[in-house]
């Protein structure tokens, strides 16, 4: 980024990206918790999950305030006008994140309130590590202003959504081969769903990195034609 003759610019700026890094660390947090959770039956943890949303959510509107002020004060130009606009879709998708770790939070209640019973046999780890790790490396990319790590996250959310879809499918069986299992089957599939949507809030993060480094926006855009222009 360009150093400014202001150095309380420098400052702000700094302070902004800082504090997204922050919110996605929290973020990150929320989503172990949630999946640990759900995978021990710890309600106290549940419990803190679900409450714990409201920082997230607090953490997103200091955050746009502040950005809002810097563009009012500041009326910043290129570059430092398009990390300000990156931050305010950055921070919207983090909060989204946030309220998808909330929801496997709630999901994980109801699963354990009813003591698990006719629960199918179906493991979410591979699938949530997945979409977590699509979320730290866009964090990284952020941090780092990397459009080649940003481009990896891009291309790995169809792997999570070919998972999401293969565990919809055993779902479907669970419940036509046993009727008893439609009430859990669908709570984890809500789960399922819930770490897909993370998969695709880490993928609009990446893409933001790729449109302040670059200047070019690539939302709806194949992989192919993202790759030639902007890894040529």
């Amino acid at each position: 980024m360009a150093e400014h003759t202001s150095k309380q610019f420098d400052a702000e700026l700094e302070s902004v990206r800082s504090r997204v890094l922050q919110m996605g660390g929290l973020v990150e947090e929320q989503i172990i918790r949630a999946m640990e959770a759900l995978g021990a039956g710890d309600m106290p943890m549940i419990e803190k999950v679900i409450a714990d949303d409201h920082r997230v959510n607090a953490m997103e509107v200091e955050l746009d305030e502040l950005c809002s002020h810097i563009i009012a004060r500041r009326q910043p130009a290129a570059v430092d006008l398009r990390l300000l606009i990156t931050v305010i879709k950055t921070i919207t998708d983090l909060e989204r994140i946030g309220d998808e770790a909330e929801k496997i939070g709630r999901m994980a209640k109801l699963i354990h309130t009813a003591e698990r019973l006719h629960m199918p046999r179906m493991d979410l780890s591979h699938v949530a590590e997945r979409a977590l790790g699509m979320l730290r490396q866009s964090l990284d990319a952020f941090a780092r202003l990397d459009v080649s790590e940003a481009m990896r996250v891009v291309k790995q959310d169809s792997e999570v959504d070919d998972a999401f879809r293969a565990i919809m499918r055993q779902l479907i069986t669970f419940m036509m081969e046993d009727p008893r299992t439609i009430t859990r089957s669908l709570e984890i599939l809500f789960i399922a769903k819930a770490i897909e949507r993370i998969g695709d809030h880490a993928k609009n993060m990446a893409e933001y990195v790729i449109y302040m480094v670059k200047g070019r926006d690539v939302r709806h855009t194949s992989i192919e034609e993202v790759e030639k222009e902007i890894l040529q």
